[in-house]
């Protein structure tokens, strides 16, 4: 089996379901995973985990999101962004100061309104299927925090702006509700994600070239080990307890050293990168105390591993 997580630049014109069929068909697995969704017109990077990586899927969507959209003012469509059905047309009389002053407005914690057009559920009901029936239904607000705001180009009525926001925020519901705020509607005419906590877009490869790269024989070149996502101290443990870190049981004090990191790591319960004594990734634990027992938090090893990468 293979693990690790890949960053996939999805193209327009794929759900990201079809991106995990695809690398399905490519890396011949069956468990891999994306870690947030990008509606078909948007492009961009998702990470997505294979094999034992999967276990990072929930770690990952909560990781702070970057994205370059194309804002379109003076027209309301219903599903927030430019493949919807007009509903308004109006005359976009600001400039290019008050839309600055107006992004600057969003930024920290706000409340949104998630939108009819969405796969979020209402009494076991997607969404969009009852905007699909023509149905509107009460959705409560949410809080999502806008870290960033910025204009990166204007020309009136479009204007491509910069937003780096936390996880569950909609982003042609922003677009909407600044032309809502600016008197003249707008909604979203392109969407592109950069970055998804750590993945950068600069980063970031087309399914053709995994797939190419993959028949090279190169997808170590592109697999990035699960141990790298987590910016911990790393533990080495003697050979007399690696029996127990593979079958996750809980390392006494006297199987690894206490190294200078973990004296001087400062909290109530530290956590380790914990390697096997030939330096495997075994998975995350922690203890009470510098020195004490590590009890597993979170396991990755796979002794099926077909290209494990070691330290």
């Amino acid at each position: 089996m293979k693990n690790g997580v890949i960053n996939v630049y999805k193209e327009k014109g794929y759900t990201s379901f079809d991106v995990v069929a695809k690398l399905r068909g490519i890396l011949h697995q069956r468990k891999i995973g994306h870690t947030g969704t990008l509606d078909p017109d948007a492009e961009g990077v998702l990470p997505v985990c294979v094999g034992k990586a999967t276990g990072l899927v929930e770690f990952l969507t909560e990781e702070t999101k970057t994205y370059e959209a194309v804002l379109l003012l003076g027209k309301d469509t219903d599903t927030q962004d430019i493949s919807g059905t007009v509903l308004s047309e109006r005359e976009v009389t600001c400039g290019e100061a008050d839309l600055e002053e107006c992004l600057k407005s969003f930024e920290g914690i706000q409340m949104q309104v998630p939108p009819m057009y969405s796969a979020l559920k209402v009494n076991g009901k997607k969404l969009y299927e009852l905007a699909r029936e023509g149905k509107t239904v009460e959705r409560k607000a949410r809080p999502v925090h806008f870290y960033e705001i910025r204009l990166l180009s204007c020309r009136i009525p479009r204007a491509v702006i910069r937003v780096t926001c936390s996880k569950g925020t909609y982003i042609r519901t922003l677009c909407h509700d600044i032309g809502e705020k600016l008197g003249c509607g707008g909604c979203m005419e392109a969407l592109r994600r950069t970055r998804v906590g750590a993945f950068g877009i600069e980063d970031s490869l087309r399914l053709s070239e995994i797939e190419r790269m993959v028949g090279e024989g190169r997808l170590c070149d592109i697999l990035i080990p699960v141990h790298r996502l987590f910016d911990l101290p790393e533990v080495r443990i003697f050979s007399e307890a690696d029996r127990l870190a593979h079958n996750g049981n809980r390392i006494p004090s006297g199987g690894y050293p206490v190294g200078k990191s973990i004296e001087h790591f400062e909290t109530k319960k530290w956590q380790v990168k914990l390697f096997d004594s030939s330096g495997v990734f075994v998975g995350i634990y922690e203890s009470d105390a510098p020195g004490g027992v590590l009890k597993p938090v979170r396991m990755f090893f796979d002794p099926d591993d077909e290209g494990r990468e070691t330290i």
